[in-house]
């Protein structure tokens, strides 16, 4: 009994553990080729230690809209950028814990506080991938740069300041910081599938010979797991239906359909800059391959002193800098390090807009924030948030637009975010503390 149940647990236990990319497999490219229409992408990216106030925004001059310093980045794109002023999470605890209970960026609900167990909400970018994963082989990618740390700072566990994306209010999202790894698990050449298929028949026939031996507690925990992987097994046959139909040429094709990036190397880059931009690459394949519509990517953890070899005169990293006491010289620093984050992810957005999908490009069918956890750094200061939106989202979005909602009674985070659920699929009139969506 010991030997047959210990043989049983490794292979369910391997198994297991591929559930994540299993799940995933699914109607690859089923909407498009319904409606014969580029599919609409979202994207959150986020930079932790908030910004210099100073510097960033806009304001809507005779010419249009007119960015700031930190925004300049953006000029050339300015027509597919709306800047938000005045946008925030009510339930943040202003005062308290520092950045920790600032953390609640995509869900709006309290943070829990705890050194244990750890609570937020299922985020935003999760519900919109349990609708569109159905539709690609990846439901969503979440991407980071840095390992989270382990510590504990008014009652708040350190953990909350490495995740943005929660697939429940108590697990957060697996993030991938390995660039290898994350191209590894979006841009499977199909020998995956079939080795996945053979453990999934691997899996059900020791699960008929397991079963006479198991208590009737035993039975029901497995029952429930072969419901999960008999869903999965559906996933795959459809999978390769689909694939069948698009290799046909049936409805909307991505217009980029192989791999144009080579592998990366093990481990992580060096340079914090490589390391941002090999991301920034693999997220913009995904998106253009079609491999998944919704990703997250946490430039930094919050709290964190990533530096950047490359700007001249700065010294010292971003948590650091956005201490600056008032000081004008290391105010400046920070300034810089808040532009130079901005230019990056502007270069990530202009290769959206030169991937052209037939009647849009990239970007304008998609959805691209930037946001950070705290306005000013400095003071810990989340009364507003810095908010950046980049996209067309499909024709929906017009850009070019400033919204200055500070004295909008009403200015709630997740207002934004039920707004670009709608525009994803996910019709919901509540979510996190908002009840109605923001119009844009």
């Amino acid at each position: 009994m010991m030997k047959s149940s210990r043989r049983h647990f490794l292979r369910g236990t391997g198994v297991a553990l591929g559930l994540p990319w299993l799940e995933s497999f699914c109607a690859f490219g089923a909407e498009s080729v319904k409606n014969n229409t580029a599919p609409r992408r979202l994207a959150v990216c986020f930079t932790g230690n908030g910004v210099n106030p100073h510097h960033w925004g806009a304001k809507m001059g005779a010419g249009g809209m007119e960015l700031m310093k930190s925004l300049s980045p953006l000029e050339g794109l300015k027509k597919h950028v709306n800047v938000f002023q005045g946008l925030w999470n009510p339930t943040t605890v202003e005062g308290e814990g520092g950045h920790y209970p600032k953390m609640n960026v995509l869900c709006g609900l309290k943070v829990k506080k705890t050194t244990t167990d750890v609570e937020v909400g299922t985020t935003m970018d999760q519900l919109i991938a349990a609708h569109t994963g159905k539709f690609t082989p990846v439901p969503s990618v979440v991407l980071g740069t840095e390992r989270p740390s382990y510590s504990t700072d008014s009652g708040f566990t350190s953990i909350y300041s490495a995740y943005i994306s929660w697939s429940t209010p108590t697990t957060p999202a697996p993030k991938e910081i390995f660039p290898q790894q994350a191209f590894d698990q979006l841009f499977d050449d199909g020998s995956r599938r079939k080795r996945d298929k053979s453990i999934l028949d691997l899996v059900l026939e020791d699960a008929s010979s397991l079963k006479p031996k198991l208590s009737s507690r035993d039975k029901q925990k497995l029952d429930e797991y072969l419901t999960s992987v008999r869903e999965i097994e559906q996933r795959v046959e459809l999978a390769e239906k689909i694939s069948q139909a698009e290799t046909n040429g049936q409805g909307w094709q991505p217009t980029v359909k192989t791999v144009t990036l080579g592998r990366p190397a093990a481990g992580i880059p060096a340079s914090s800059e490589d390391h941002l931009r090999l991301m920034f690459d693999i997220m913009l394949l995904a998106f253009q391959m079609d491999r998944t519509r919704v990703a997250t990517f946490m430039m930094n953890n919050d709290l964190s002193n990533m530096r950047f070899p490359s700007l001249d005169g700065i010294s010292g990293g971003i948590h650091e800098l956005s201490h600056h006491a008032g000081d004008e010289h290391r105010l400046s620093m920070y300034q810089r390090v808040n532009e130079h984050q901005v230019k990056l992810w502007a270069e990530f957005l202009a290769k959206m807009q030169a991937t052209n999908e037939g009647e849009r490009t990239l970007l304008e069918n998609s959805m691209i924030l930037l946001t950070s956890s705290l306005m000013d750094g400095n003071a810990h200061d989340s009364r507003q948030l810095p908010v950046v939106l980049a996209g067309g989202g499909g024709g929906t979005i017009q850009g070019g637009r400033f919204h200055d909602l500070s004295k909008d009674e009403n200015r709630k985070l997740c207002r934004l975010h039920i707004a670009l659920m709608d525009r994803m699929g996910v019709k919901t009139a509540h979510f996190g503390d908002a009840e109605n969506a923001l119009a844009i």
